[in-house]
């Protein structure tokens, strides 16, 4: 397993991290959520063994992670690291790419391999045109499958599919995560997407003010939010008194009720509309079937 032990972390004297532990079992997917600024980024770089730690430890199983103090090429060969920034050959073909570092010596492998890959990232069309000429989010799909190629232990994720557009997206999540399931790579995904989340991670680890807030399973924390920061990282919510923390979607527009609001604004959603209203002085959504007008006096309830 990958295990934290401890670990501080600053650029300069101010610590970024601080006092972070937890662990991550094989074959198991971690998602790594907090504010721009958090240290999500930082922790997987850390992890990776790019800068030297103020304090603590890295383990992967028996194996320490450290530093370029002590590592003259950084990074260990049963890890790789998916940045934002893709580490590509831009004149050579998408194939060639991701099979760079594969062996010469067994071809028939080493092609099938790469066909493999080509259709987890959808880009079997491009195989052999020059990376030079894709767009940023087919990079993207190149630098992810070139990761996937040798068979890592554990893969760390920096905003993974930041780039692709929504017509890829979906079904690429779900290629890459099952790719990595079914082969039982372990896996970090640093990310400001609740849809990189929902349906994939085994747990979420969510870093606020340099510390882990909490790690728990997308559900219970879907389910059971505690407070602001969480909720908002899945969707529209409202903090209504005594009820705590309301989605938008817990809410419902009835006939009658001790709870008012005026209608500000609706947002058309696809299958829904997103209401925008006033109550008490402080501004609600709610989630409902059809389109407001504005300045109408509604009525609503928290569903149980």
């Amino acid at each position: 397993m990958l295990q934290v032990k401890n670990l501080s972390f600053g650029y300069t004297k101010k610590q970024i991290l601080k006092n972070i532990n937890f662990s991550v079992n094989s074959g198991q997917n971690l998602a790594i959520i907090g504010e721009s600024g958090s240290g999500k980024s930082t922790l997987l770089k850390l992890i990776f063994g790019e800068y030297n730690l103020d304090k603590g430890q890295i383990l992967w199983k028996n194996t320490e992670i450290l530093g370029p103090k002590y590592n003259l090429v950084i990074g260990y060969d049963f890890m790789k690291y998916v940045t934002q920034e893709f580490d590509l050959m831009p004149y050579t073909s998408v194939k060639n790419n991701i099979g760079k570092h594969l062996s010469r010596f067994y071809p028939k492998e080493k092609e099938k391999r790469v066909n493999a890959l080509l259709k987890v990232v959808e880009l079997e069309a491009f195989a052999n045109v020059k990376v030079k000429t894709l767009s940023g989010g087919q990079k993207q799909r190149v630098a992810l499958a070139k990761a996937l190629a040798k068979q890592p232990e554990i893969i760390l994720l920096d905003e993974p599919f930041s780039h692709i557009d929504n017509f890829k997206k979906q079904s690429l999540r779900r290629n890459v995560f099952k790719y990595l399931k079914d082969h039982n790579i372990t896996c970090l995904v640093a990310t400001h997407d609740k849809n990189d989340v929902l349906g994939f991670a085994d747990n979420m680890l969510v870093l606020h003010n340099s510390k882990i807030l909490i790690i728990d399973t997308p559900q219970n924390l879907y389910n059971n939010p505690k407070l602001p920061l969480i909720a908002s990282f899945f969707c529209e919510f409202n903090v209504i008194e005594p009820f705590g923390i309301v989605y938008a979607h817990q809410l419902k527009i009835v006939k009658a009720s001790n709870l008012k609001a005026i209608v500000k604004r609706a947002y058309f959603n696809g299958n829904s509309w997103l209401i925008e209203a006033a109550h008490d002085s402080q501004t609600i959504f709610i989630k409902h079937n059809k389109e407001l007008t504005k300045d109408t006096t509604i009525n609503f309830k928290v569903n149980d």
